[in-house]
């Protein structure tokens, strides 16, 4: 059973460039996941995306 499911996301600020290009996550139930990355690569938007 999918517990979280992010399919071709996409978020925009107020440029014309993407912030998040196509992201696809999926996450089942009782699974932990990390995001890692560099500074300004997407993650606080990634969860912003998800907390909605």
């Amino acid at each position: 059973m999918m517990y979280l499911k992010l399919d071709d996301i996409w978020v925009y600020y107020s440029r014309n460039e993407p912030v998040l290009k196509g992201l696809n996550l999926e996450v089942e139930k009782g699974e932990l996941i990390v995001l890692l990355g560099a500074s300004g690569c997407g993650k606080t938007t990634t969860l912003k995306v998800i907390a909605g």
